[in-house]
């Protein structure tokens, strides 16, 4: 049976790559040589293993049920010759699907396709126009035949040597290939399995196209078929927001702006962004957190320009991670835009630092969350440095501790010699809260009671161990900031960089009485977070206390340092931002909202229950006193960004002009 099944799989893989050398030679529009694709192949034929792995393993778990054995009869025997015909009839059909739909699109096989079932008609009628399709139905329903014989020529040996196995050398070896399979299929030695934003890490569209499968495509992109905007909306409300970021509002759909606000900084600065885990503002000392949390950022931030009314557009790491990258908010609904192949594209104003060289920092995997693709995919030249690229031990599952992230990080850098644009992605300030021993005595750990810690931002944890863990690992990050900082110092870069830092999130909890209550009512807590631009000597010490973003991040950047950009974003400039203001979005409770002057206000995705509260005071709002002007402007704004972000997701191309 085994054997039967093996055959099956190499049939497989050679008709697999059979169709990658096809894509190859068809599309190949460019003329790269194979030797310099060779990368692809070698990533596609792991993708091809693991479809054909995966579908030998499904055979084997249906042959061990008795009734559907193919050597338990000929009625099983010809139902596994229909099940064959049907797999090659899918298989063809994909692969048809697949090459007609690059040819028109220049994408892989995606399930947006499905959303031509809408109006079968007009579909209909669109394929019979534009493709041969007399002579398609005749391959797509003559080929599975094919396959289905090349599948059932092994099955007479296969039926005569069928035995079941009685010897320990037997239950050994099929237990071992069961797991050589089970492995394939995961696809790496890794704790993240092989995923489809690898083919993206390649670094170029057409090797990343030319990796991937129709089925690793499309299975990705079902969950995100859907469209979460309204097209009619997204144009209506253009002229609306035009104002707000500087769009020509008479072009709807036009969102490109060049954003050249000051003389480039002579000589260039480096560029350094901390992105920090879950660096919530009420819990910081920044913030006159009793409990001294940030003892040395507090200090670095009276040295900068600090934002302190700054928001994440909403909650979640990988969400985090994207709004800075991109100057988007995230509004997919069911998963993160980082998951969706579809929105692996985007015009980064981080790649348009054209002089610069590029690195990102992390202590673990970017594998998570399929970050890894975001990156490599839209910033040229990138230079990746994870855990095991890293020299420093593991700490826990988020790779090597945040501190020796630091240290390596700083010695790399040190030893650039052009101008540099670097993010650093901390962990440790997240479960398990690990601190390395080897800092415990540098870092001391403090044990505040529990009342104490429940006061002043830590009463989330349900136990009182893991509060202590928890605001320690809270103080250790300053710890790891201190370090990092004070190594930056003692080498020549320092004096010309600008170190940015923000938070990827808030934490949800009681915000306590230092700040409004819609803070905890609203959960405003979720997405407030302290935002640095540090560059003792470029910028002059300042305290800003309008709202902001995370997606103004990269916009800030390029203003400060004078770098002219192409921004199609919803990020801006916050040297000059007419009417400040910080989108929200809840996509659990399906809200969305706006923090603009003194309120924040919030509705659904329907536009009903709204509600109106105040950010600077404990006060009563009466909405009676706010106009309907007002009160439909706050509206149309909040629906606006998320019709518009939602659009953008899939229509920010990096290969804007």
């Amino acid at each position: 049976m085994f054997r039967w099944l093996l055959r099956i799989l190499l049939i497989m893989m050679l008709i697999f790559t059979a169709m990658r050398l096809v894509f190859f030679f068809y599309f190949n529009r460019q003329g790269q040589q194979i030797d310099v694709l060779w990368p692809s192949f070698v990533l596609g034929f792991r993708f091809d293993l693991r479809a054909a792995s995966f579908s030998i393993l499904v055979l084997w778990v249906l042959s061990a049920f008795k009734w559907l054995n193919p050597f338990g009869g000929k009625k099983a025997q010809k139902g596994w010759r229909i099940g064959f015909y049907l797999i090659g009839l899918l298989m063809t059909l994909f692969y048809v699907v697949d090459f007609a739909h690059y040819a028109y699109l220049s994408q892989r096989l995606n399930a947006t396709v499905l959303n031509y079932l809408q109006d079968v008609g007009i579909s209909s009628e669109m394929v019979w126009q534009s493709y041969p399709f007399v002579r398609l139905t005749i391959l797509l329903f003559g080929l599975p035949w094919i396959l289905m014989l090349l599948f059932m020529r092994g099955y007479a040996p296969a039926a005569r040597m069928d035995k079941p196995p009685r010897h320990w050398k037997q239950y050994l070896l099929n237990s071992s290939l069961f797991l050589l399979l089970a492995f394939t299929v995961f696809g790496r030695f890794n704790q993240y399995p092989l995923r489809w934003s690898d083919a993206f890490a390649l670094g170029n569209d057409y090797k990343a196209n030319l990796a991937l499968t129709p089925f690793e495509s499309f299975l990705n992109t079902l969950q995100f078929r859907a469209k979460s905007f309204d097209e009619k909306q997204v144009a209506d409300y253009h002229q609306s927001l035009a104002p707000y970021f500087g769009w020509d509002a008479k072009q709807p759909g036009s969102y490109l702006r060049l954003q050249k606000d000051s003389q480039p900084l002579n000589p260039t600065p480096n560029i350094v962004v901390v992105i920090c885990e879950s660096f919530s503002g009420y819990k910081s000392s920044v913030y006159g957190n009793p409990l001294k949390t940030t003892p040395f950022f507090d200090s670095l931030s009276r040295q900068g320009l600090f934002f302190e009314r700054c928001f994440t557009p909403t909650y979640g790491t990988a969400r985090g991670v994207w709004a800075v990258l991109t100057g988007l908010p995230d509004v997919e609904l069911q998963q993160t835009a980082s998951r969706n192949p579809a929105a692996v594209d985007q015009n980064t104003i981080m790649n348009q630092f054209g002089n610069h060289e590029k690195y990102f920092f992390i202590g673990g995997s970017p594998s998570w969350a399929n970050i890894r693709g975001v990156l490599m995919n839209n910033i040229q030249g990138l230079h990746l440095y994870e855990e095991e690229n890293l020299k420093s031990p593991r700490l826990d599952v988020w790779g090597i501790s945040d501190k020796n992230l630091f240290l390596e990080a700083n010695a790399l850098l040190a030893k650039e010699k052009k101008p540099f644009f670097a993010i650093i992605q901390t962990a440790d300030n997240h479960r398990p809260y690990s601190i390395p021993k080897e800092d415990l005595g540098a870092f001391a750990l403090r044990t505040p009671s529990e009342d104490s810690l429940d006061r002043f931002g830590f009463k989330d944890q349900v136990a009182y161990d893991d509060k202590l863990k928890e605001f320690n690992a809270f103080r250790y990050t300053d710890f790891t900031f201190q370090q990092f900082i004070q190594a930056a110092q003692k080498e020549t870069y320092f004096k010309n960089t600008l170190f940015v830092f923000v938070g990827d999130h808030g934490i949800p909890g009681e915000a306590g009485e230092s700040f409004p209550k819609a803070w905890t009512e609203q959960r405003l807590t979720s997405e407030h977070v302290p935002l640095l631009f540090y560059a003792p000597g470029l910028l002059t010490p300042e305290i800003k206390n309008q709202p902001c973003s995370q997606v103004d991040v990269m916009a800030t950047i390029a203003g400060i340092v004078g770098q002219p950009v192409k921004n199609t974003g919803l990020g801006r400039n916050l040297m000059q931002t007419p009417e400040p203001f910080a989108f929200i979005f809840n996509p659990e409770a399906r809200q969305i909202g706006i923090v603009k002057d003194s309120v924040f206000f919030r509705t659904n995705l329907k536009g009903e229950q709204e509600e109106l509260v105040s950010v600077l005071n404990n006060q009563q709002l009466n909405r009676k006193k706010f106009s309907k002007e007002r009160m439909d402007s706050l509206k149309k704004l909040s629906s606006g960004i998320y019709q518009t972000a939602a659009y953008l997701l899939l229509n920010n191309k990096k290969s804007v002009r």
